[in-house]
């Protein structure tokens, strides 16, 4: 039989490994936007992002049913919000997304801890 321990336990796994990725998110809305690292280290994540001077996120990252790029690259929320440019490299798409145009913070409330709401994105067809 499960025990409060062994769900504490559970919990606490699930915990850990949900904290592997962080959500960032449209500083108005606060609808998720990406989710990183997918495909890749968290070290990895930053070094890319330092090495261009801004969050550089790759595709797979994207939560497509609230971002969009527009025809000359730049790079929105639905919402209307600018984040930032898609400026591709040799890897394939790099979404550059400026940092004030991101937050961890979910302004729709709740415990900023829950992510419910942001499913990692498919994977590309």
């Amino acid at each position: 039989p499960k025990t409060k321990k062994t769900i504490k336990k559970k919990k606490k796994k699930k915990q850990t490994a949900d904290q592997t990725k962080t959500v960032f998110r449209d500083p108005v809305s606060g609808k998720p936007l990406f989710i990183a690292p997918i495909g890749r280290s968290w070290e990895d994540f930053v070094a890319e992002s330092r090495r261009h001077g801004w969050p550089s996120f790759r595709g797979a990252e994207v939560v497509w049913e609230n971002v969009r790029v527009l025809g000359n690259g730049e790079t929105i929320s639905t919402d209307g919000t600018h984040l930032g440019h898609n400026l591709p490299d040799g890897k394939g798409a790099r979404y550059c997304i400026n940092l004030v145009s991101v937050a961890g913070h979910n302004p729709t409330g709740g415990d900023d801890d829950d992510d419910s709401d942001a499913t990692p994105p498919a994977a590309p067809a």
